[in-house]
């Protein structure tokens, strides 16, 4: 099954569940996604690929909205971001651990034969493509940075 059926069959048991929390996250995670499949130029079917990285990116804001909640002394917003998020994560492929991260961007290096700063582009490049849904984009430019350095 499709993640864009999926995403309906889980609104759908959301709604008989009477679940708002989840009801919310669920028609927010289907709006992005409609949002992505028609700036792909109508599309008829969004590939899963494209759909985690939509997911991905409602997620990051989703964090990037709880911390700032977390700043403006707004804890009750902080959570209810939280708990939004976990569910969109609940979408998204299994996060790789740091190990994993670091064995990735090491063979991605050996690969493209890269030895030095210049070449993080054509690293950065490979490395986001490879690691998309998987990890964050930041940590990806961290580690690369470190890595060749």
């Amino acid at each position: 099954m499709a993640l864009f059926d999926q995403i309906n069959e889980d609104i759908r048991a959301a709604m008989l569940a009477r679940d708002k929390e989840r009801l919310e996250a669920v028609r927010n995670i289907k709006k992005v996604l409609l949002e992505a499949k028609t700036a792909k130029s109508g599309a008829e079917d969004l590939p899963d690929e494209e759909a985690i990285k939509a997911i991905a990116k409602l997620a990051k804001q989703g964090r990037d909205s709880a911390e700032i909640y977390e700043q403006q002394k707004r804890p009750d917003l902080a959570a209810f971001e939280m708990a939004q998020v976990k569910i969109y994560d609940s979408y998204l492929p299994k996060q790789l651990s740091d190990e994993e991260l670091t064995a990735a961007i090491r063979s991605i290096i050996a690969a493209c034969g890269a030895t030095s700063m210049k070449e993080m582009g054509k690293v950065m490049g490979i490395a986001v493509k490879e690691l998309a849904g998987k990890v964050d984009g930041k940590l990806i430019s961290d580690k690369v940075r470190s890595l060749l350095a």
